[in-house]
């Protein structure tokens, strides 16, 4: 299918001063075919949409999450992580069965693609049915099954993992990946971490794992193996594969140096850690080391939502208050987090996460006709700092028109609606 987006304002996220006005984007099959400003060429197109007061960019690439978990939205608040944890969310989720996980991501990927993200990484159980949701609704996901090294599941966990990439990996057309999801160095030690180091190795793929998220975890990994968890991960072997590490909270100045030397993608959870109290991660000082430090939501038990557009803004309002200096992280840092840091942080920055020929035709169009949006003396500050979900118009997903006029086009949204509150409540029975 071929595609013209006409007269629209563009945000490549190619660079701080790549904003095409009154552009075109032509769109071949999956690809980004050309890109450019003024008019487009001429010729016999199957779609063409009118961009007027609309703007176009890389769909948000959200690099962490439990989808799922929409199922416990608002289910236990205010409270520590921990005790969250152990008390609440885990005791509840042991209830969930293969057809609550399906709908509940069903859930998260309605809540996704109308906030504009267009590709995610999970981290859950029953992957089959999360990627079964990403296969059926058109969105792309980096999948990896949880695991648990200290539990009675530990072996399972592995053999699951290994299963899900034989059936799931580069299928729906390529908009399914998978990795490996231990979870993080409490809960995986370092012995059951080497063997899904060399499972990583043997399948070719990265590993997704919750890393110095609390002050708690930084502590005890200390006190256990005389190491903060990032010197740990390092000694262990992890970053020997591609490693995607969630929240990064507390770090020292070493574990940043070696988060940089080992190229290691960083998933930054503002939301989530602000909620949980978790702390603040040092991102002005990764980012400065060349860390490729990407958004996340996490679950939507601990957020509690999963709009990236609502993270990309408490991200640089967070730094700069946290610097109390109101130049660190600017609009155009933010955005980058959330659309090419997040390609790079997962290692697809060579497919999507910008809007260039040859690239995935993963985009977004938001309506600018709305009052917060105006005036319009800086397009791309009013998105990071005054969009809303609700100005996300039209999404493009490998080529495929996804969502158009805020309408989802590829399944029916009632029906995922309706069936998540029935699995809800019957959880809570």
């Amino acid at each position: 299918m071929s595609i013209l987006i006409d007269n629209i304002t563009i945000i490549p996220v190619t660079g701080p001063n790549s904003l095409i006005e009154k552009g075109y984007i032509l769109i071949d099959g999956n690809l980004i075919k050309d890109i450019g400003k003024g008019k487009a060429p001429e010729g016999a197109y199957d779609k063409v949409i009118d961009g007027t007061n609309k703007v176009a960019l890389p769909g948000f690439v959200n690099t962490h999450t439990h989808a799922a978990m929409t199922l416990l939205r608002g289910y236990a608040d205010d409270m520590p992580l921990m005790e969250w944890l152990e008390t609440k969310i885990w005791p509840l989720e042991a209830k969930l069965t293969a057809e609550d996980i399906y709908w509940g991501s069903m859930l998260a990927i309605v809540e996704m693609i109308k906030s504009g993200t267009t590709a995610f990484a999970d981290m859950y159980f029953f992957m089959d049915e999360v990627a079964r949701a990403v296969s059926e609704s058109g969105i792309r996901g980096i999948l990896s099954r949880g695991m648990i090294g200290v539990g009675p599941e530990n072996e399972r966990a592995l053999d699951e993992s290994a299963v899900l990439y034989t059936r799931w990996h580069n299928q729906a057309d390529g908009r399914i990946k998978c990795m490996l999801g231990p979870h993080a160095p409490y809960t995986c030690p370092p012995e059951y971490l080497k063997r899904v180091i060399n499972l990583a190795g043997e399948l070719g793929i990265g590993i997704h794992i919750h890393l110095a998220e609390t002050r708690g975890e930084f502590e005890d990994i200390q006190k256990q193996y005389g190491k903060t968890p990032v010197q740990l991960m390092q000694d262990t072997g992890l970053f020997t594969q591609p490693t995607l590490a969630a929240h990064c909270v507390h770090l020292t100045s070493e574990d940043i140096d070696i988060l940089a030397a080992n190229n290691v993608g960083v998933a930054h959870n503002p939301e989530s850690n602000m909620k949980l109290a978790s702390g603040i991660a040092p991102v002005p000082e990764m980012l400065q080391k060349g860390i490729p430090v990407a958004l996340g939501t996490d679950g939507a038990s601990s957020n509690n939502n999963l709009d990236m557009l609502q993270e990309m803004r408490t991200c640089a309002l967070l730094h700069k208050v946290n610097t109390m200096n109101p130049t660190v992280l600017p609009a155009y840092q933010a955005l980058e987090m959330a659309t090419i840091n997040g390609a790079k942080a997962l290692g697809l920055d060579n497919e999507l996460g910008q809007l260039k020929a040859g690239l995935k035709a993963d985009m977004i169009i938001m309506n600018l006709d709305q009052p917060h949006m105006i005036p319009r003396y800086d397009i791309l500050a009013n998105i990071v700092y005054s969009g809303q979900a609700s100005d996300v118009d039209t999404v493009i997903i490998d080529g495929k028109i996804i969502m158009e006029n805020r309408g989802i086009k590829v399944f029916n949204e009632e029906e995922v609606l309706e069936q998540a509150e029935k699995t809800a409540r019957r959880l809570i029975m």
